[in-house]
């Protein structure tokens, strides 16, 4: 009996643990995927108190900048008429620092701030020395001999003389440190000081001497802490909504975020828009395919086709031109009017003509093509690669001696990537956090539902046995009394039971167990001195054990003597 209780308490708790963990289990089934996103949207947003927040204010992804120049290689051939060619020349690489100032949140569910960068150079990523000499074309002389194109022939004269008498010529040969951050020029001077507010820089003049040491402009954006829905949305930027350097209010909206951090819950349906200060405008990007990066799935966003497409191919982009060739923007109105073109490195997904003016140009998706890595679940970039080229489009001024015969060409000028992709313990915290725990959640749920319903299994299996067990030995010990017995007294006849190894004639054979054997004989002695009346003299009960055997002979002498 104290086995048997025993058994009964053990089983009992198991099946109480199993439903604990069957129910656990469903529970987390149905709260762990909201548990996520709540904490997801709680600690992408931009607040103080979220985990995302020092991520965002200084940006722990080191990020590069690598430049590569197109060397001029036959330049009195291009003044005399004949096609360009080029040589490319890099990468120059420079470390690229980024931290956020100013941070002011407003009352209306947005924060400003100024971001600052700078760069430094990296000669073990380059290929080459900031020493190095490069042959451009000479941005300010070509430019200013545009700009001149339609004036009178003795503005035309005057400026020829003016170049003349201060050595400038259509190609210049300038070291790459010079052409990056800036190089002093008496042309530069000299238009300042009689036209004052004619260029936008005073000093020294450089492709990127703007942006070192120097913020991108005031941001405003949405912190996304009262409206989830308007998260990293950019509210304004320098104090305006829109921009005026283009023909439509579409092509000046700024739309999209700042460009560092998206919405979470990202679907293949997404796209990622953001507004580039250095292009002057909003720029959206597709989703083309899932991926992994550092064990993190990511969503692959890459530039249309119609990104840099002239009006009449995409004709929302009507409001960047004057056009010319599809694959080309004209950013003249927002580069002091210099006829520069933004576009892909190599004149990439541009019209075909562009990149066959120019010998030494071989556009390919691989090298040339920009993409961003995007964790989906929390908008965050996991690998970056912005590609971007610069060219100018020269051509020969009547009347301004320096261009001479040079035909109309968009000749580039640099391409430059700009990188970045988390790594070393930032990669690891974001792995652990975002993508380990709920995978370890994920599967836990599961294991717990599966584990409860086979702790729930036992005491049902248990007690399913317990009754078919007990419903066996009942049967066993009916049919030998009754075999004993004879069924009614002076009756010869036997109970037909359908037991498994029993023979039944007119004698009763029973092989049991020795245990078996005298549980029976307990259980006869008693039936026979109750029901001894009913006995039949003609049954007997031959079995395995002697003493049983002995036994059913004695009781049947007592019945027959109680009932004589």
């Amino acid at each position: 009996m104290g086995n048997l209780s025993r058994a009964r308490r053990v089983t009992a708790a198991l099946g109480f643990i199993g439903l604990l963990f069957a129910v656990l289990g469903i529970i987390m089934i149905v709260m762990v995927p909201s548990i996520i996103k709540q904490q997801v949207l709680k600690n992408v947003r931009i607040d103080p108190n979220s985990l995302s927040f020092n991520m965002w204010k200084e940006i722990p992804v080191p990020f590069y900048l690598s430049v590569y120049f197109f060397n001029i290689v036959n330049p009195e051939e291009i003044i005399q008429g004949q096609k360009p060619q080029v040589q490319e020349r890099g990468p120059y690489v420079y470390r690229e620092f980024r931290h956020k100032s100013n941070i002011t949140f407003n009352n209306n569910d947005t924060v400003s701030f100024l971001e600052y960068r700078s760069y430094q150079f990296q000669p073990d990523k380059s290929r080459g020395q900031e020493s190095d000499y490069i042959v451009m074309p000479n941005i300010l002389v070509l430019s200013a001999s545009m700009m001149m194109e339609n004036r009178p022939g003795f503005l035309k004269l005057m400026m020829t003389f003016v170049f003349s008498t201060l050595g400038q010529r259509a190609f210049m040969n300038r070291t790459v440190g010079e052409i990056m951050w800036g190089y002093d020029d008496p042309l530069i001077h000299l238009i300042n000081q009689y036209f004052p507010n004619l260029l936008p820089f005073k000093g020294k003049f450089g492709l990127f001497a703007e942006l070192n040491n120097s913020d991108s402009g005031l941001f405003t954006v949405f912190t996304g802490v009262k409206d989830f829905s308007r998260i990293h949305l950019v509210d304004k930027w320098n104090g305006v909504s829109k921009v005026n350097f283009w023909h439509s209010d579409q092509c000046n909206m700024i739309n999209g975020t700042s460009g560092q951090m998206w919405a979470p819950f990202m679907t293949p349906e997404s796209s990622l828009e953001f507004y580039s200060p250095e292009a002057c405008r909003s720029m959206k990007l597709v989703y083309k395919e899932q991926g992994v990066f550092g064990g993190i799935p990511t969503f692959r966003f890459v530039a249309p086709n119609t990104l840099f497409a002239n009006g009449s191919v995409y004709p929302p982009n009507e409001g960047f031109c004057p056009c010319r060739e599809s694959g080309i923007q004209n950013v003249s109105t927002c580069r002091f009017n210099a006829p520069l073109f933004l576009s892909h490195p190599h004149f990439y997904n541009a019209d075909p003509v562009l990149a066959e003016a120019v010998s030494g140009l071989h556009p390919n998706a691989k090298e040339h093509s920009l993409f961003l890595d995007i964790h989906p679940v929390t908008g965050i970039p996991m690998n970056c690669s912005v590609k971007l080229q610069l060219s100018l489009f020269l051509k020969s001024v009547k009347g301004i001696g320096q261009t001479g015969n040079i035909q109309p060409v968009v000749l580039p000028l640099m391409w430059f990537e700009e990188s970045g992709a988390m790594e070393g313990e930032t990669l690891e915290t974001f792995y652990t956090q975002l993508v380990l725990m709920p995978k370890v959640l994920n599967y836990a749920q599961y294991v717990l539902l599966a584990l409860g319903c086979v702790l729930l299994l036992i005491p049902i299996i248990y007690q399913i046995r317990s009754q078919v067990s007990s419903g066996q030995s009942m049967a066993w010990a009916e049919w030998s009394l009754a075999c004993l017995l004879g069924g009614r007294r002076g009756s010869n006849q036997i109970p037909q039971l359908s037991l498994p190894a029993v023979r039944m004639d007119t004698a009763c054979t029973l092989s049991l167990h020795p245990l078996q054997g005298a549980v029976l004989g307990l259980y006869l002695g008693w039936g026979a001195i109750h029901h001894c009346i009913l006995a039949s003299p003609a049954s007997s009960v031959t079995t395995s054990l002697p003493v049983l055997g002995g036994l059913g002979a004695q009781l049947w002498r007592n019945c027959s003597g109680f009932g004589s």
